[in-house]
């Protein structure tokens, strides 16, 4: 600008460098000859560089990049606090696991899911999943998560990767409790040699669920769980006298000294109540001493009695272990199978689809107690169930359900039992989990032993009002190591007693909510 005549501070001359680069546009200050105007579009394009390249890759580089890794690393961690104890780690979210969590946050344990990627990890914690990242098969990992004060571990990806994780997590700690999922047979006894303290087959445990839950043409009680000393077992009550009565008026109490802790009906629990009634499709639930189920028996045994074969639809894993659970209760059955490659050379498997109408009748749908849907297809299971129901109203009715939300849809269906594959596995690890205070019973069905709450001291059973507060049923009292199940409702509850009872989940919360959990 001097080469033009021109004057201006070095103030003026930052200013006008500003005005430029940044532009802005000219303003009061400008060049008037062509070299002076190409000295602008030189500053000019320097500046576009400047703005757009330059100062973001410096910003980002420098600022932006540091913060996000900050963030991302509040969000997925590669270690624990110091201290941690009595957490359970998980090697893999699924939906197993994902039950396993909503348990875990119920009952107030601790829970990390161990991912090795981190962009996974990031979606978890989006999803309020406490994450924590790191490789499956570092030492190091296991020693940030504080593996050797866990309570458990459990992993559920492939058996070969469990057995990696199971072999790692051995070579830390000798003594922290492993539970392993597996799909091959083969894999149970190398995962044992592994260090895995449980091995899980969920197909066959799945099978084996579904099976003890067939009637097996009788009305005999069938043990579903043992809580201590304590027997809890449901009854099929079609056919038998008890019908049309009430359970006052059934006078089973009396009769058997069971305690009557409620009646499923059609996939719903209700609580016994002295005036509930008892259908064709009630299945009580009982609970009480082995002496008091095989009274239970003799009255009743007599009953229903159908010695036709049971028909389970579905011969993959879960068909097949249904199968085999029924041949160890001798109860006899038949498995429609539409893959040939699954049906062995059996006369009790038959090979067709089970949509057809001829099929189910060969396979004796008419005249069968029981009908067992085990496919993994849900869509399909609630085709069937719809079926089968259409075909004999009377017949009970077993599903499958995969995926936890498809549960409520069977019922609706017409199916009288679902077993959710998820929560059957996530219930199993729980029991699992070193506690002697609850016991999963089935889908929505828990017995869970508490302190008695202080203000239920010196109360009697009668006037704490707990069943009709909460739906729960008291079925025994432990006191100086002694369970009691023969309870006198009026006698004063002491100080140091835990008391064991029977509900819903929707039972139990609420009696946790009123009373509280110790």
């Amino acid at each position: 600008m001097a080469a033009e005549g021109q004057d201006f501070s070095w103030i003026t001359g930052f200013y006008w460098t500003l005005t430029v680069m940044s532009t802005l546009g000219f303003g009061d200050i400008t060049f008037h000859t062509d070299l002076g105007r190409i000295f602008s579009i030189v500053v000019l394009v320097s500046g576009v560089f400047f703005l757009l390249i330059l100062l973001p890759f410096t910003f980002i580089q420098f600022f932006y990049a540091p913060w996000m890794e900050a963030q991302n690393a509040s969000r997925a961690p590669r270690k624990l606090p110091e201290g941690t104890t009595g957490h359970v780690i998980i090697t893999h979210y699924g939906p197993v696991t994902r039950h396993l969590i909503k348990k875990l946050k119920q009952y107030n344990y601790s829970y990390v899911v161990l991912c090795p990627d981190l962009e996974e990890a990031l979606k978890l914690s989006d999803m309020d999943v406490r994450v924590v990242v790191g490789d499956l098969d570092d030492p190091e990992t296991y020693r940030k998560i504080s593996i050797e004060s866990a309570a458990m571990v459990v992993t559920t990806r492939s058996d070969i990767v469990n057995t990696n994780v199971v072999s790692t997590i051995r070579s830390i700690s000798e003594t922290v409790p492993i539970i392993s999922t597996v799909t091959d047979p083969a894999s149970i006894d190398i995962l044992e040699l592994a260090g895995s303290t449980h091995v899980l087959r969920l197909d066959e445990m799945m099978g084996q669920f579904l099976a003890r839950r067939t009637t097996g043409g009788n009305s005999m009680a069938h043990k579903i769980g043992q809580f201590d000393s304590l027997l809890i077992a449901e009854a099929n009550v079609a056919g038998t006298p008890l019908v049309g009565k009430t359970l006052k008026e059934s006078k089973l109490r009396q009769l058997t000294g069971l305690t009557i802790s409620g009646a499923w009906d059609r996939g719903e629990f209700k609580t016994a109540r002295p005036e509930m009634k008892i259908t064709p499709n009630t299945v009580l639930v009982l609970a009480g001493s082995e002496p008091e189920i095989r009274k239970y028996d003799e009255l009743f045994c007599i009953y229903n009695t159908n010695l036709e074969p049971v028909v389970v639809i579905g011969g993959g894993k879960v068909g097949t272990a249904t199968s085999l659970a029924l041949e160890k209760r001798e109860i006899d059955y038949r498995v429609v199978e539409r893959n040939p490659e699954l049906v062995p050379d059996d006369d009790r498997f038959i090979l067709g689809n089970a949509a057809d109408l001829e099929i189910l009748e060969k396979a004796g749908i008419m005249k069968a107690p029981t009908a067992i849907i085990t496919t993994h297809d849900d869509d399909t299971n609630i085709y069937l169930v719809i079926y089968c129901r259409r075909l004999r109203p009377d017949i009970q009715i077993i599903s499958r359900a995969t995926l936890d939300r498809n549960v409520t849809t069977l019922h609706r269906a017409g199916a009288d039992f679902v077993l959710s594959y998820e929560s059957m596995g996530a219930n199993t690890m729980f029991n699992l989990l070193n506690r002697s205070d609850i016991l999963m019973l089935t889908e929505g069905l828990d017995v869970f032993k508490v302190k008695l709450p202080s203000s239920l001291i010196g109360k009697t059973l009668a006037e704490s009002g707990i069943r009709s507060k909460t739906g729960c049923s008291v079925v025994g009292l432990v006191s100086e190591e002694k369970t009691q199940f023969e309870l006198d409702p009026y006698s004063p509850l002491s100080a140091n007693t835990e008391i064991i009872l029977i509900g819903s989940i929707a039972d139990e919360n609420r009696f946790l909510d009123i009373f509280g959990n110790s």
